[in-house]
């Protein structure tokens, strides 16, 4: 059988670093897309893959990065992050909109640029990476919560938009996962970072990872619309069991 093709975004670290390890162990030929080229073409040798640069930003990044990919079964949307912790009241436009920028246009500048292809292989399948935040609003939250609910609507749009087509649509929303996120989140502030995940144990990468190789795996008749995957010590958004 000719292998088939896999696009991780957002592929030069955490969850899509791991998603790409394991896609790559399943049998996949990865393509890997990140803004970091150095760490994706150093991953990609690993893994042998493929490292396409792209800042799903830029419209002409990803148009340039869509047409570098011949052909695609499987499109893992994982770029996103989330930026600072400002209230309603002292939000900041220029967060939002970076917020917005990433996790919402970038899931869709990909998802709209991959789509022929996906449905041309016959069983395609886009799996997006959302949020226990697109769940469950929070304080200090608002910005990524608006744009984790806009991902979820996007996602849930896709699928009804897809009915009668040979194309799966799923989505997978982590609670707390160590990764580089909270680093992103509080600009470099490492102490800051850690408290998040201070007295217990949170997801890692892995974690999703799997999950995402075992959605991908499933059958071409069997949809897994959605995945809420949570720490045991955590739950709900806010909600967390900490042995201090």
């Amino acid at each position: 059988m000719t292998q088939r093709t896999a696009v991780v975004t957002g592929a030069s670290s955490g969850i899509g670093e791991a998603a790409a390890r394991q896609l790559a162990a399943d049998g996949w030929h990865v393509v890997l897309g990140a803004r970091r080229l150095d760490r994706l073409e150093a991953l990609a040798a690993e893994i042998g893959g493929t490292a396409l640069a792209l800042d799903v930003t830029d419209p002409e990044s990803v148009e340039a990065f869509c047409d570098a990919v011949p052909e695609v079964s499987l499109l893992v949307a994982n770029a996103g992050g989330a930026f600072g912790t400002t209230s309603v009241a002292d939000a900041s436009d220029e967060e939002w909109l970076r917020m917005y920028d990433v996790n919402v246009l970038g899931t869709l500048r990909t998802v709209r640029g991959l789509l022929p292809k996906l449905v041309a292989s016959g069983d395609g399948q886009v799996i997006t990476l959302g949020s226990i935040a697109a769940l469950e609003p929070y304080p200090g939250g608002a910005g990524y919560n608006a744009a984790k609910h806009a991902v979820k609507a996007l996602t849930r749009v896709l699928r009804l938009e897809m009915k009668g087509q040979p194309i799966r649509v799923s989505e997978i929303d982590p609670g707390l996962v160590e990764t580089e996120f909270s680093m992103v989140r509080f600009d470099g502030d490492k102490d800051r970072a850690d408290k998040v995940y201070e007295g217990m144990t949170p997801l890692v990468a892995q974690d999703i990872a799997e999950a995402i190789s075992w959605v991908a795996s499933r059958p071409a008749h069997v949809n897994i619309d959605s995945m809420l995957i949570m720490p045991r010590a955590q739950v709900s958004a806010q909600v967390v069991h900490r042995e201090l």
